[in-house]
């Protein structure tokens, strides 16, 4: 007998993390998978009529949940309501779709901003709601939590198959690389980029101190798309590397200058905060379903990543 037809939609598709679940299913085919990657321009998931209209068009039965409105923390910090709101809309038509639509399982993005600022380390998935994220994205801390709790509610009353994941930082090819709106490493490249090219200094925002687990987004796509064929629980599941691959953004930032062979002068603006300290996660749950996973050193993935970034200056978001 032939294999049903999984029609997997993956909202938020052009993004960093679409765009690498893009780039491991074109290597590793499974002929019974067809993947549509839906764009801003595909609907506007903010809009009930736009996101019942594109699930109608594909009837998907597996989503992957990407889309959001995102930002790094200086734009986290103008816009919190905004976060928010567009969020909370977006994520409600698109479960709700997924529950009309009988969608057999969804695998949502969340983020470690979610977890509360007061807490014990590492973190891990039973402290979500232990208390209020940090201050300065609680709009959009407080709508990606929501989701965790839409997914228990949507599986306590329709019995619907909906999970999701809580990667760490995440980076790679196809991030936004904008200085003002970007997150931390794609804002480090395209500064030391402008830095050499300029012959002028790198500025590096805040103490450096902080500290950071980064995942290369392939290696985040390669786990999503393991969730979504083989994890099975509504609870969430932390997708990070080790406690022991933990990097201050200094250390980072250093990973970056080697990576551009920048000999340039390095400043850091302690005038600009540091945001949270730490957000040490733990990845215990995800080590007891794949104990041997192999994760991409951040040295090469920083690597890869300021390659497609000099190679795709001009098309890159910046």
């Amino acid at each position: 007998m032939a294999e049903t037809e999984m029609v997997i939609m993956v909202t938020g598709g052009s993004g960093l993390v679409g765009q690498a679940i893009k780039t491991v299913v074109e290597e590793e085919k499974h002929s019974n998978e067809r993947w549509i990657f839906l764009s801003s321009k595909d609907a506007d998931l903010k809009n009930t009529a736009e996101t019942r209209a594109v699930f109608e068009k594909y009837k998907p039965t597996h989503v992957i949940h990407l889309a959001a409105m995102v930002g790094g923390l200086f734009r986290n910090l103008k816009y919190n309501c905004d976060f928010l709101r567009f969020n909370q809309l977006i994520n409600d038509n698109v479960l709700e779709s997924c529950k009309d639509f009988k969608v057999q399982k969804v695998v949502s993005c969340l983020s470690t901003c979610i977890f509360p600022d007061k807490t014990t380390y590492p973190i891990d998935e039973t402290m979500i709601h232990n208390g209020p994220p940090h201050q300065s994205n609680f709009g959009y801390s407080y709508a990606k939590r929501m989701i965790d709790v839409m997914n228990q509610a949507y599986h306590q009353q329709y019995g619907c198959n909906f999970t999701s994941v809580i990667p760490t930082n995440v980076y790679g090819p196809h991030d936004n690389f904008s200085l003002e709106d970007g997150h931390v490493l794609p804002g480090l490249i395209n500064k030391v980029y402008m830095a050499k090219k300029n012959g002028t200094p790198f500025t590096i925002w805040g103490t450096g101190k902080p500290l950071r687990q980064f995942i290369y987004s392939i290696d985040l796509a390669k786990l999503m798309i393991w969730a979504l064929r083989d994890y099975n629980e509504i609870s969430p599941i932390i997708l990070s590397v080790d406690e022991a691959d933990e990097v201050s953004i200094k250390e980072a930032a250093e990973m970056v200058i080697d990576a551009f062979e920048f000999k340039g002068e390095v400043v850091f603006d302690t005038s600009k905060s540091d945001g949270q300290f730490k957000k040490t996660a733990s990845n215990a749950k995800l080590r007891k379903y794949l104990p041997d996973y192999k994760f991409t050193p951040i040295q090469q993935g920083i690597k890869e990543t300021v390659n497609w970034f000099i190679e795709n200056y001009e098309s890159a978001r910046k």
